[in-house]
């Protein structure tokens, strides 16, 4: 992939970010979504590539755009996998809650998990602790091994796990090994990718959410050198069928890195919508914007934070015409 499109993804998620940014706090998360989603469409008009969507907003019939299997940018080499989410977080935007991003993930034509819209069991981890865990093991040998590895006690772990009744088991099994628990309302993407950066407080991540976003956050931690293990959890027969539709002849099976992002070059982009750990959300002052974003590229190790000021009045459809 060129090396150029790292810088390219930014300004998708910038301009995602920039407008969904304007609903927090309103308790509209709806309207928020939609604002990301059509600032990100318009944005991918203009990259210089050749991409499908296999992580989106829904199926054809259930999204106007971003939808699975619709085409992006220019139309010209490079072709690849695209996975978006233009607001993670929907429901913290609309409560003025800590978290939200925007974010894209890309990889090589066919190198990117066609994960359908279910839970999934996750395990995430930073690089000092990868190889140390396993998905399928109770949760205090994880967490030994997690404090092993990073030459901590349990009790000075922090494991981040979404507050869902579906957890008490987890948060439970977590406090009696001694560990200390953040919970979180949504945006597991975040959490998983603050487990790669030891200033963000974060050890360690638990429990169940999407699987479309579990994709994303592998792209990441493919870039930052982390690891994070997923197992589908189809409902019923008709989710379990969509698994195999999707190319996953076994849905029970463990799904490692490689399964989830494959070869040795990715790209993930994300702009804070609102402020977290790693990001600052969005600010805006009349005509100006200002927004804070991370890129990194898994064949390079390379990642940057950048800081972006955008003069809205110059953008009015926070695209250069």
């Amino acid at each position: 992939m060129e090396r150029s499109l790292t810088m390219e993804l930014v300004r998708v998620t910038e301009a995602a970010a920039v407008a969904s940014g304007r609903w927090m706090g309103f308790g509209k998360k709806d309207e928020a979504d939609e604002a990301a989603t059509s600032a990100m469409r318009k944005v991918f008009d203009t990259i210089p590539m050749r991409g499908t969507v296999v992580i989106g907003e829904g199926e054809m019939d259930e999204a106007p755009m971003l939808y699975i299997g619709e085409r992006l940018g220019l139309g010209y080499l490079p072709e690849v996998d695209v996975a978006v989410d233009p607001l993670e977080g929907t429901n913290i935007v609309a409560k003025g809650l800590w978290n939200a991003l925007s974010v894209v993930a890309i990889a090589e034509r066919g190198n990117l998990l066609h994960a359908p819209d279910m839970y999934m069991d996750k395990l995430a981890v930073g690089p000092k602790a990868v190889g140390h865990v396993d998905i399928e093991a109770p949760v205090k040998d994880n967490l030994l091994a997690v404090a092993k590895a990073l030459g901590k006690d349990v009790n000075d772990l922090v494991v981040v796990v979404l507050d869902r009744p579906r957890h008490a088991g987890i948060i439970e099994e977590v406090r009696r090994a001694g560990a200390r628990i953040k919970l979180i309302p949504d945006g597991d993407v975040a959490a998983a990718v603050n487990t790669a950066f030891p200033d963000t407080g974060v050890d360690l991540l638990l429990g169940s959410g999407g699987a479309p976003e579990g994709v994303l956050a592998a792209v990441a931690l493919k870039c930052l050198g982390g690891e994070i293990q997923g197992k589908l959890l189809p409902e019923d027969e008709e989710q379990y069928h969509r698994c195999q539709d999707m190319g996953i002849g076994d849905p029970a099976r463990i799904l490692t890195m490689d399964d989830l992002v494959k070869g040795d070059d990715a790209i993930f982009a994300a702009t804070g919508v609102t402020d977290g750990e790693l990001l600052r959300g969005v600010r805006y002052n009349g005509t100006v914007a200002t927004t804070h974003s991370i890129v990194m590229r898994a064949k390079t190790g390379t990642v940057r934070f950048i800081d972006g000021k955008h003069r809205l009045e110059k953008k009015p459809h926070l695209v250069l015409e």
